[in-house]
């Protein structure tokens, strides 16, 4: 498969967020610090959800499924970061549970021609009372099938 054909395989589906690094996000040897590309991810995150409603505003019991914590995240690095400016988050979800999900995203440019790490995490939904899983809202599965990656 080509170039080509595989970008376009991989944008088929999912989201591209814009991101931006800032000088700041650099280490002493001047490449995107390898902690940042999760925050960089979850700012990703955050926007999409925020746009469907979801968002957390510092109060757990009205958070719904906002309500939720990490139970994994595997990330590779693939090619340094090695100037600020634009960048993008593709974003998916691979699987969505009743309680869980997982999503897999890649750090890329702007345009998602170049991949510099990709990854995926787990999320569970908590019940806020009981710090127990507890099932997505019919609203949040309804977004979150607008993502999900196609089965091979």
């Amino acid at each position: 498969m080509t170039a080509e054909a595989a970008l376009a395989t991989a944008l088929s589906y999912g989201r591209l967020i814009p991101v931006t690094v800032h000088f700041d996000d650099l280490d002493a040897l001047g490449m995107l610090h390898n902690a940042r590309y999760p925050l960089l991810v979850e700012r990703a995150w955050t926007e999409f959800w925020q746009e469907r409603g979801i968002r957390f505003d510092g109060d757990w019991a009205s958070a719904g499924d906002a309500c939720n914590v990490v139970k994994e995240l595997l990330i590779g690095y693939e090619a340094p970061v090695t100037r600020t400016g634009p960048y993008a988050v593709h974003l998916w979800l691979e699987r969505l549970g009743t309680t869980g999900l997982t999503y897999g995203f890649r750090f890329c440019s702007a345009d998602g021609v170049t991949t510099y790490a990709r990854g995926t995490r787990v999320l569970v939904r908590l019940d806020p009372q009981t710090l127990r899983p507890t099932p997505w809202s019919e609203g949040f599965r309804a977004a979150g099938r607008e993502l999900l990656r196609p089965q091979d």
